[in-house]
């Protein structure tokens, strides 16, 4: 059986939620199949199952869809925020810490052999492979340097379906551009285009799909209405485009849209959540209209407790009436001083933190990756931590204030109950997990409905 590539014809077409639907689909048919992501640019990450390793959080959501054990496989490398020119990497799961971008380009000859090795080790369980592709497939500057996209669908000769979003206008020329930029090779192994993000009369678009299959010579494979879904952000810019319904919202929470937020996933159970209206804040005069502020994650801690210091913030959350919950590198922040004896993040070895908790944190070399079950704030909770930081206790609570190293604390439907019933006592949660479900399920299947699985399941098999 072939595997099978996605190409976006631009940035952001919605690669990562067809994956996951595809995956998702296929797993439906009884196929063995796993997500793939070759490298991956984010500060976005999840813990895996497998050996406590980081990768991207569409690889992980993709696996956790389908009930498979999450392992760095799915995503090799990954590179998140470093300092200036620098990119903070990630191979096979583990930290190997910043890396000069030029470097990173001119190391391709070490790269390409890590992306083989994950690619092929999957292959040995699974009888189909979805993988994800970056950007834009065809930048000419950059194609020898491409892990994502043309090595692995030349490597592995995969089957590929484009991806492309009508919303951004200029959608012809995209399909017509990149099909016809790719190496011919890789044209013959196209299945089709899916045209992405529609929005409005169908009809209207039927003399566009004879356009593409006609004159382009591309089949369509079909064209998918707009649907929101608010589950497995990739990044900052997806997390800005989620959609709410706040008719019956009764606690409004803000969080802090700090420059390097990481780990945004925090939040899905908030955005989905009926009875809170979830707003980002980016100036401090915002925080007075919330009931409570939530300072999350960052890949660059110091970096953005100076941006929140500059921009007026940090007398406002030092302030001990204000109502808050800190996560990770805002847990972290919150100490009266950070220390960073080995310039992991800065080159300045002690600052002064926002001073809400005693005491200090002190970042050390090695980074703590690690899942499990803890004790938070009275609650058992599942959940993760990522981070250099390290301090007394993983969790503290002090009036009107809440700070853990844990992320995915609003995923616990007790916990989550909780920190909001205390707000408001008409708070009455609900069933994350099971909405998560129902959620993937009612998505995959808007896709199946607008998409030619029979023709791509059929591809696959020659």
């Amino acid at each position: 059986m072939n595997s099978l590539s996605i190409f976006g014809t631009s940035s952001d077409a919605g690669k990562s939620t067809l994956s996951f639907a595809i995956t998702y689909l296929l797993h439906k048919q009884g196929i063995k199949v796993a997500p793939f992501k070759a490298q991956n640019v984010s500060n976005n990450s999840l813990v895996t199952d497998k050996e406590s390793g980081e990768i991207a959080i569409p690889q992980a959501f993709a696996a956790e869809a389908i009930s498979l054990e999450t392992r760095a496989d799915f995503n090799p490398i990954l590179l998140k925020s470093g300092g200036a020119s620098k990119a903070h990497m990630i191979l096979n799961g583990k930290s190997i810490g910043d890396t000069n971008v030029w470097d990173y380009y001119r190391n391709m000859e070490k790269l390409r052999p890590i992306v083989k090795i994950a690619f092929t080790n999957l292959l040995q369980e699974f009888e189909c492979i979805v993988a994800e592709g970056a950007g834009s497939p065809v930048e000419l500057n950059l194609m020898d340097k491409d892990l994502s996209n043309i090595y692995v669908a030349e490597e592995f000769d995969t089957k590929i379906i484009l991806v492309a979003d009508i919303q951004r206008g200029g959608v012809f020329a995209s399909i017509y551009g990149v099909y016809n930029l790719l190496p011919k090779k890789l044209r013959q192994n196209v299945i089709g285009v899916i045209v992405n993000k529609f929005q409005g009369d169908m009809s209207l678009f039927d003399e566009g799909v004879n356009i593409i299959e006609k004159e382009f010579h591309i089949p369509v494979l079909g064209v998918v209405p707009y649907k929101p879904f608010n589950l497995g952000f990739e990044d900052s810019a997806s997390l800005m485009n989620y959609s709410q319904d706040t008719t019956d919202a009764i606690i409004k929470v803000g969080v802090i849209k700090l420059p390097h937020i990481s780990n945004f996933t925090d939040f899905e159970p908030l955005v989905v959540d009926e009875e809170i209206e979830l707003s980002f804040l980016s100036n401090p005069s915002e925080i007075a209209s919330c009931d409570i502020i939530i300072l999350p994650g960052s890949k660059r801690v110091v970096d953005d407790l100076q941006w929140l210091q500059k921009r007026g913030f940090a007398q406002k959350l030092s302030n001990k009436e204000q109502k808050l919950i800190a996560i990770c590198g805002g847990y972290e922040m919150m100490f009266e001083k950070i220390l960073d004896p080995y310039v992991v993040e800065s080159q300045e070895k002690e600052l002064q933190g926002l001073g809400r908790i005693k005491g200090e944190v002190v970042f050390q070399k090695e980074k703590i990756v690690q899942k499990g079950c803890y004790n938070l704030f009275g609650v058992m909770s599942k959940g993760y931590e990522i981070h250099n930081g390290t301090t007394k206790k993983r969790a503290k609570q002090k009036r009107n204030f809440y700070g853990t190293f844990v992320h995915g604390i609003f995923e616990n439907d007790p916990l989550r109950y909780k920190l909001f019933h205390q707000l408001n006592a008409n708070y009455k949660g609900y069933n994350f997990q099971a909405f998560k479900a129902k959620a993937i399920a009612e998505f995959a299947e808007h896709i199946n409905t607008h998409i030619d699985m029979k023709t791509i399941t059929k591809a696959l098999y020659e």
